[in-house]
């Protein structure tokens, strides 16, 4: 009975000492005196007070009454402290841990940094914790767990690291911890799922990784759930779809898989916003989405979703936001836009994406009364045919609008002059015709507005120059004709680009382009312009891109191009130019491509600058020129007339002599093997330019150590090449022998020769000059000679064929992309810039030969066929003799059903070119079987998959060039890949099955500009 009554006493007495503890102040040895030291103690850490918000913290006034502090009116303990907004910066001391009494912390939106005190942690009554939008750096104290009071925790936009500490899943009152913008990694707490007070969640733009765990499926109360931005995988559990309380879920740009559950439209009816972009997400769009009938943001774009599109979608009618693009939710079919008529219910709808979803069908009229708050409207990169609606202009707020690279017909309506919002209006790459409507001219406050690649007619409406804030007019690649407006010219607006090329326009080029100082990209190529180039070019200083090519300019190049120092590429290819080229070229220092073909250009070409380096610069068709860096193989400028005319004279007599020995060896041969010879054909004395040098058979075998297989280098179809030593200056070659036993080997000689004299480019491999003779035994022998490249072929380079030759040929992704620009530049010359168009027929790695530079070159044109330049087709008299042959894999397939040859052939090989470079994968692999090949593998995984598909040696690059890049390697990570994922939908696009969805080659390397472009920038 003692012991009993002797326990109650201690119990009680306990008991009092723990309520003396807590409500006595001097209990626990923290006071009011110990609350002000701390205060002055976190005050004497504050380095910056912009305004002086801490200036009352001072003896004459008690501490309750400072700013921002705020004390308990029983004891005049602190309990309450808020700092936010001030631009406070320095540290936050320790001694906040004696602020015992604390409930509220609002330290948020200043610039404190360090580490967050443990002491923090001791905080036992801390209800309000927000020390957001800082510069906290280190580890989130795990001690925080101690403060079981605690219902909010903000600690979003600092510079946390490490894990999140799972003892937080203790704090059974916490309701919405707010770690977002940090840098933590690791992997979600599991103990978070006993966090049963838990209703807002967000950890978005951190470093997780790993999977979403199931124990979160106990977050009965959870309304808002953000993990977007990080690097999650897996699968989501399906048990998280069953929160019914969930109102918002967003999982963007993570890589989580799998299908969304057919009921969750049912089991989430509260749901309003869903975003799940940016991830691998596969399957149909559950039809019972609409059940959620309160969701106003919907976006699923850049996964793997399929169709169709539940057709009912207009029965949400709060929707706000619909994305879909990136995804596979069309069949190309006309089925696949019917779901657009219903959402004309929808009043409150702004945005619409269903840009890259395999969309098919005619374009609905009904579009045209789509909400009128609708004011982005972005369709692009389908199959969508029809026309554009004749009511387009009930979309009053709209400020984008894209229907690009579609196959939309008929006309441009009037009515789009009725949208006066409308900042970008893009429907290039379609086939819509006749005459730009002069009503675009009412939209002023239009930025961006591109019509390229279409074939619209008639002229430029001068109404144009009624946007004012126009930025890019891009109307290039149509039938365009007339004088340019000079008023255009006149738009001080346009920065980012005027392009004019691939029309009919002609006159002058209006000088008021003095108006647009702050131009970036000016092009008039491939059009009538005649007269000088005006000098008043002067004032675009910014220009970094000027394509005058393939029009009828004349007169010299200004010289005061010389104040152009940010220009980068400069075309003037393909005119009437004429004098000498401007010395002061050398001394742009940003000038990368220049290109001054075919013109009438004479005396020296400098040395230096941008003609130090022979794949920088072409001056093929100038046949005056003289001097220059060895590479390009001028002759030397004679330094006098009396030295001119001396070397006249000797240049006349040796070549006579030359010609008269030739002629002698060749009447020789014709006697003594009259009737072995009698039967084959000459080569014509077209097929090759006069100024190449005459070689025989013996100067080709002592070049080659009697054609010794020690020097052979490769060895085809039609011929075996072979490395050689060619006369007195012991120039290296490539002479490449036909073997005459060879069926239609005597043919492709020919083709290939009457190709070659035409053409001369800085990406094709030169020819030094071709043997037609009879070798010692009288057989017929026919050769041409290359110059050597010394760095072998491409196919060696991506297929090597030793381990110490994978160790050492490494291609980087700037190597790679500067291969791609070196051939379709070739191939763009070929195709456009011609006076025939010429038809290569078989690129493929192992015509792609690299010099010392690493810049390619394409060879072999033994199946090339030269077109009419009037009607596209083979010219009787040219190689139309020659079956249409190709490589297996390279070859388009319209060709082996009997399709005429064209470029868009070459487009193909092209592609399948650019998608073997960057996956490592020949189209030939034995993966590619059925259905599936190189170009079906490379578009299943666009977008959000190329990192598993492409070369395992660029993979390596690209992380070593992201780790070395200024601005992070996490920024730089995403410019890297959004680069690839622009190179493989390049390569896709080249390669698809029909010719006219085909890319043009001149776009082609206009994109590969703008990707280098973008990687080189800093």
């Amino acid at each position: 009975m003692i012991s009993r009554l002797l326990n109650s006493f201690l119990f009680i007495l306990c008991a009092l000492c723990s309520i003396n503890y807590f409500e006595n102040p001097t209990a626990s040895g923290f006071t009011n005196e110990t609350d002000r030291e701390a205060l002055l103690a976190m005050k004497h850490l504050v380095l910056s007070d912009p305004f002086r918000a801490l200036s009352s913290w001072n003896a004459s006034l008690h501490f309750c009454t400072w700013h921002g502090v705020a004390c308990g009116s029983k004891h005049q303990r602190v309990i309450a402290l808020n700092l936010s907004s001030l631009q406070l910066a320095g540290f936050l001391s320790p001694h906040i841990g004696n602020l015992t009494f604390l409930r509220r912390i609002d330290l948020s939106k200043n610039n404190f940094h360090g580490t967050i005190p443990e002491e923090v942690g001791q905080l036992f009554r801390l209800q309000y914790l927000s020390l957001s939008n800082n510069s906290f750096q280190d580890e989130l104290p795990g001690n925080l767990s101690h403060c079981s009071n605690l219902r909010f925790l903000g600690m979003e936009g600092n510079n946390l690291t490490g894990k999140i500490p799972s003892e937080l899943g203790s704090l059974s009152n916490l309701r919405a911890p707010g770690l977002l913008k940090n840098h933590l990694t690791g992997s979600l707490p599991r103990s978070f799922g006993n966090l049963s007070s838990l209703v807002s969640l967000s950890l978005r733009e951190n470093n997780l990784e790993g999977s979403i765990p199931i124990e979160f499926e106990r977050l009965s109360r959870l309304a808002y759930l953000d993990l977007s931005f990080n690097n999650l995988s897996g699968m989501v559990p399906e048990e998280l779809y069953n929160i019914s309380s969930l109102s918002t879920v967003a999982m963007v740009s993570n890589n989580l898989s799998g299908r969304l559950p057919l009921d969750l439209g049912l089991t989430l009816p509260n749901l309003q916003t869903l975003y799940l972009g940016l991830n691998r997400f596969l399957g149909p769009v559950p039809a019972s989405i609409v059940n959620s009938s309160g969701l106003e943001y919907l976006d699923l774009a850049s996964n793997s979703f399929s169709g169709p599109v539940p057709k009912n979608l207009g029965s949400l009618r709060y929707l706000q936001i619909l994305n879909f693009g990136f995804n596979k939710i069309g069949d190309k079919n006309n089925n696949d836009l019917t779901f657009l008529t219903s959402l004309t219910n929808c009043t409150d709808l702004k945005e619409i994406g269903l840009y890259k979803s395999n969309l098919g069908g005619l374009l609905p009229n009904s579009i045209a009364n789509l909400s009128t708050n609708l004011y982005y409207l972005v369709m692009w990169g389908n199959y969508i045919t029809g026309t554009i609606p004749t009511k387009i202009g009930n979309l009053k707020s709209s400020q984008a609008l894209d229907l690009a690279d579609n196959m939309l017909t008929g006309r441009l309506p009037e009515s789009i002059g009725k949208l006066v919002m409308l900042k970008e209006f893009y429907v290039h790459l379609n086939k819509i015709s006749g005459e730009i409507p002069s009503a675009l001219g009412n939209i002023s406050g239009l930025l961006k507005l591109d019509l390229g690649v279409n074939l619209l007619e008639g002229t430029i409406p001068v109404s144009l120059a009624n946007c004012t804030s126009l930025n890019l007019l891009d109307i290039s690649h149509n039938h365009l004709s007339g004088f340019i407006p000079e008023k255009i010219f006149s738009l001080s607006s346009l920065t980012l680009g005027l392009l004019l090329g691939s029309n009919r326009l002609s006159g002058r080029l209006p000088s008021q382009v003095v108006n647009m100082r702050n131009l970036i990209q000016l092009d008039i190529s491939r059009n009538k312009i005649c007269g000088e180039i005006p000098s008043t070019l002067e004032t675009c200083l910014m220009l970094e891109t000027l394509n005058m090519s393939g029009n009828f300019l004349r007169g010299t190049i200004p010289s005061s191009f010389k104040k152009l120092r940010s220009i980068r590429v400069l075309d003037v290819s393909c005119n009437n130019l004429s004098g000498q080229i401007p010395e002061f070229l050398a001394d742009l220092p940003f000038l990368s491509n220049l290109n001054l073909s075919f013109n009438e250009f004479e005396g020296k070409v400098p040395a230096e600058g941008a003609f130090e380096n022979a794949s920088q610069f072409s001056i093929a068709g100038n046949n005056k020129l003289c001097g220059g860096i060895k590479a390009i193989q001028l002759p030397e400028c004679p330094r006098t007339k009396q030295h001119k005319r001396f070397s006249k004279r000797v240049v006349i007599i040796a070549s006579s002599v030359a010609v008269f020995i030739t002629l002698l060896l060749a009447c020789i041969f014709a006697v003594g093997y009259r009737k072995l010879s009698a039967n084959r054909k000459p080569l014509s004395a077209s097929t090759m330019e006069k100024k190449f040098q005459i070689v025989s058979y013996q100067d080709l075998a002592r070049a080659t150590d009697g054609f010794s297989s020690a020097n052979m280098i490769g060895d085809g179809g039609y011929g075996s090449v072979y490395k050689g030593i060619l006369g007195p200056d012991g120039q290296t070659v490539a002479i490449k022998v036909l073997k005459p036993e060879q069926r239609g080997a005597n043919r492709t000689f020919v083709a290939e020769c009457e190709t070659l004299r035409r053409i001369r480019h800085r990406n094709l491999v030169k020819i030094v000059t071709a043997c037609s003779s009879i070798d010692f035994k009288g057989n017929d022998f026919k050769a041409l000679v290359f110059d050597f490249m010394p760095g072998g072929s491409l196919e060696s380079w991506l297929h090597p064929s030793t381990v110490e030759s994978q160790n050492s040929k490494r291609l980087s992704l700037l190597q790679r992309i500067s291969m791609l620009i070196d051939v379709a530049s070739a191939f763009d010359y070929l195709h456009n810039h011609c006076d025939e168009q010429i038809v290569h027929c078989d690129l493929k790695p192992s015509n792609i030969l690299l010099d010392n530079d690493l810049t390619a070159h394409v060879g072999d044109f033994g199946l090339a066929r030269i077109l009419s330049a009037a009607t596209g087709e083979t010219p009787s008299t040219s190689t139309s003799s020659l079956g249409v042959r190709g490589t297996v894999g390279y070859v388009a397939p319209e060709y082996g059903m009997g399709g005429q040859v064209s470029i868009s052939g070459d487009v193909y090989s092209y592609g399948i070119l650019l998608l073997e470079m960057f996956t490592g994968k020949r189209p030939t692999d034995s993966m590619f079987t059925g259905n599936n090949s190189l170009h079906n593998f490379a578009k299943t995984a666009l977008p959000d998959q190329v990192s598993e598909i492409i070369d395992p040696l660029l993979k390596i690059d690209t992380q070593q060039l992201a780790e070395s890049s200024r601005n992070g390697p996490s920024s730089s990570r995403d410019k890297i890949e959004g680069c690839l994922i622009s190179i493989l939908q390049i390569g896709v696009l080249c390669s698809v099955e029909l010719p006219s969805e085909r890319m043009v080659i001149a776009e082609v390397l206009s994109e590969f500009n703008k990707i280098r472009k973008i990687l080189c920038s800093k």
